[in-house]
């Protein structure tokens, strides 16, 4: 069974999450502060934009890591196999491309594997938007792809 960490501040990317894992071996986990995960396997920690108390990134054990770009410092103290970014800087993985009312584009900059060991290839997804924030669709996306899901598209 997948342990899954959501380390977030209310944003509700862990409920959307547990909706992504249904169906699937996976036990999902929400925290505000990463001491409540400390002690635990994690195959996916998910940290959105809004996660604070980053000191006690170091306690987690995680084998990937699905963070907000440019957060050099969580970066270097979190124990991670695999770090995964997203944000608006090209540098990261998952990137947003173009956003109207409707659709967003999200673009998967570089290959990475699932948890269930699949290569997600380099590829652009267009898929709704229903208003969240582009970090959180972003977060959103990453999550359903390491969990071996494509997103629906538009």
């Amino acid at each position: 069974m997948w342990q899954i960490g959501v380390w977030e501040r209310d944003e509700g990317l862990a409920e959307r999450v547990s909706r992504l894992a249904q169906g699937r071996p996976a036990l999902v986990r929400a925290c505000r502060h990463p001491a409540l995960l400390a002690g635990l396997k994690l195959d996916l920690l998910v940290v959105t934009p809004g996660a604070s108390g980053w000191a006690g990134a170091g306690a987690l054990s995680c084998r990937t890591a699905l963070l907000p770009g440019g957060l050099s410092a969580l970066t270097r103290a979190l124990p991670a196999d695999t770090l995964i970014s997203y944000g608006a800087s090209g540098r990261n993985t998952l990137t947003l491309s173009s956003l109207d009312e409707l659709r967003a584009s999200v673009a998967v900059q570089r290959e990475f594997v699932s948890l269930d060991g699949k290569a997600v290839d380099r590829q652009e997804l267009i898929l709704p938007w229903d208003g969240l924030t582009p970090d959180l669709l972003l977060a959103e996306t990453g999550a359903a792809l390491l969990l071996g899901q494509l997103p629906k598209e538009a």
